[in-house]
């Protein structure tokens, strides 16, 4: 059996991983999908029968990141790490989606040599799915981000991509030194596609906001074009976003009008490292 870096979540005991499953000494077991995921979210923690995103939503960013549109995001997190991961890297993705990001920075990790162990945690089960497949290197579960299934300072490198602060938890699962790439919008993200969406769009908040027990590092800013040419893609990165929620009829409608799209896309790295 091999040590997982997941933990128990119903005792916090060590997982270990088997043909088909994770074993806690306490007699847990957790089954692992046929994707290669497993669930480690308790059922009283659950706020619905399907939690995370959904397979429509899922299904639309897969298909707009396989496009390679944010490669320069990609690219960014991956010379990112390499700066700050020590000799034997420990990663985990919070918030990973279908994996893209990790699977990415993983890579990158385990071409600059040294051991790498890597893993992704989201509550969608769909977007698991995909990641399991993607990344075979690396462990996939379903869990929150407020209650990570991870020993107290297992992680040394911590990835959140659009995802929610979990302030205390990121601290907790962190070692002292650790580091936080945490990836959020610029205040002009997608700003065409917001003027096409609604009458009166309003920037996102920018600024650095400083967290208990962590030191911000720096920022990297990252813009760059888009050009999507093809409806099909205009519709996968309106329906990947939260707008897809939040859109009055009439600005989906002058969305579905338009057959391909000029955008900008624009992002803050922050990066922080846990006090001792």
């Amino acid at each position: 059996m091999n040590l997982s870096l997941f933990r128990c979540p119903v005792c916090s005991a060590p997982l270990a991983r088997e043909a088909g499953s994770y074993l806690c000494p306490r007699g847990h077991r957790y089954d692992i999908a046929r994707e290669g995921y497993v669930h480690l979210l308790p059922p009283n923690r659950k706020h619905s029968k399907a939690p995370g995103d959904d397979k429509d939503m899922v299904a639309a960013r897969a298909r707009f990141l396989s496009q390679g549109y944010y490669a320069p995001l990609l690219d960014t997190l991956e010379q990112a790490a390499l700066r700050y991961a020590d000799e034997s890297p420990v990663l985990l993705d919070s918030g990973c989606g279908e994996g893209y990001y990790t699977a990415g920075v993983a890579a990158a990790l385990r071409a600059g040599g040294g051991g790498v162990r890597a893993a992704g945690a989201d509550l969608s089960k769909f977007a698991l799915r995909r990641a399991a497949r993607r990344d075979r290197d690396s462990e996939f579960a379903v869990a929150s981000a407020y209650r990570l299934p991870v020993a107290d300072g297992r992680v040394n490198l911590l990835l959140n991509c659009f995802s929610p602060m979990a302030q205390e938890e990121f601290r907790r699962v962190l070692s002292p030194g650790g580091v936080l790439l945490y990836v959020v919008p610029g205040p002009r993200h997608l700003w065409e596609l917001k003027e096409i969406l609604y009458n009166s769009p309003y920037p996102n908040p920018d600024e650095t906001v400083l967290y208990g027990g962590f030191t911000h590092l720096e920022i990297y800013p990252l813009e760059f074009p888009l050009r999507l040419p093809c409806r099909e893609d205009v519709e996968a990165l309106f329906h990947m976003t939260p707008y897809t929620w939040k859109t009055p009829r009439e600005g989906a409608d002058r969305l579905r009008a338009l057959s391909e799209l000029a955008v900008r896309a624009q992002f803050r790295i922050h990066i922080f490292r846990r006090d001792p």
